[in-house]
């Protein structure tokens, strides 16, 4: 388990981390979000000893990251796709790795297959597209076959069938009882992809837990309607304590209740409906609902 208590850092006059408390569970994916600045990449630096805290502390498995004995073969992190050297195949950046840290060079071939870079291997880092770099940096995350996974934007540059690809491998390792950490700023992604999320806003925890909850919590039922009597249907369910909002597309949105008690609304005041759908909440949604308004500069 990943567990972040009271974390804060200062910059000067920029406090990055405020406070910010919570955990990861092993076994399942845990989606870390926010806007741009909201401190997830500081936090994540700090989890991985890379950055002092002014306050606070993280832990993985109970100690500290610099307190690991042979990290290596307990974390695994990419913080950035292209940490390689330029002259050298995928095969010996991965070769090098093994070296450093006493693992059979055989490692490197079986890690180059996980992540379906076979073809690749003896080709340059030169050479590599950004998607086959993210793959490249996963392969080196996993080289020590670590029981905790840290990934910051790790589908960045991969294509439909790459993110999907991406995806299975995450969820396949988390299945295996793997803690899996991801920053990420494709959100309709991170809901088909993470068990949990962790969202932040100005560098404070706005919201945590399974992402099913966190949808629930989020915005209300929405419905979309169509009616060619918009100010009829508008007095129909006047007395329902609803709020509608007229769409560009000619649509009104209803916010507030289920299709069923507005169509039966509607069908008591005889008002004519082309249209009444309810309207999934999505992730996305509820990410800019909870981090409206809160600025990243403080």
């Amino acid at each position: 388990m990943i567990v972040v208590e009271h974390l804060t850092k200062v910059y000067k006059n920029l406090r990055a981390v405020d406070d910010l408390s919570f955990t990861v569970r092993a076994g399942r994916v845990t989606g870390f979000l926010g806007p741009n600045g909201a401190g997830k990449t500081t936090t994540l630096r700090m989890l991985l000893g890379l950055v002092t805290p002014t306050a606070g502390e993280a832990t993985i498995g109970g100690r500290r990251y610099v307190d690991l004995a042979d990290p290596i073969r307990h974390v695994g992190a990419i913080l950035e796709a292209s940490s390689a050297h330029r002259g050298r195949t995928g095969r010996d950046h991965l070769r090098v790795i093994c070296r450093a840290a006493g693992l059979p060079e055989s490692r490197a071939d079986e890690v180059l297959q996980m992540v379906g870079l076979e073809p690749a291997a003896k080709r340059k880092f030169k050479g590599y597209s950004l998607g086959m770099r993210q793959r490249l940096g996963i392969a080196s995350a996993m080289v020590g076959d670590p029981g905790v996974l840290i990934l910051d934007e790790p589908a960045n540059g991969l294509d439909p069938e790459g993110i999907r690809w991406m995806r299975d491998l995450l969820k396949g390792l988390a299945a295996e009882g793997r803690t899996i950490l991801v920053s990420s700023h494709l959100l309709a992604e991170m809901q088909h992809l993470a068990d949990d999320v962790v969202i932040l806003a100005a560098g404070r925890l706005v919201q945590q837990g399974p992402v099913t909850d966190v949808l629930a919590g989020g915005q209300s039922a929405q419905v979309r309607v169509r009616t060619p009597e918009p100010d009829r249907f508008a007095a129909a369910i006047a007395g329902l304590n609803l709020s509608v909002r007229a769409e560009a597309d000619g649509s009104l949105l209803v916010v507030g209740a289920e299709p069923a008690r507005i169509g039966n609304a509607a069908f008591l005041a005889g008002v004519e409906l082309h249209e009444l759908a309810g309207e999934r909440v999505d992730l996305e949604q509820v990410f800019l609902d909870l981090t409206a308004g809160k600025a990243a500069i403080r």
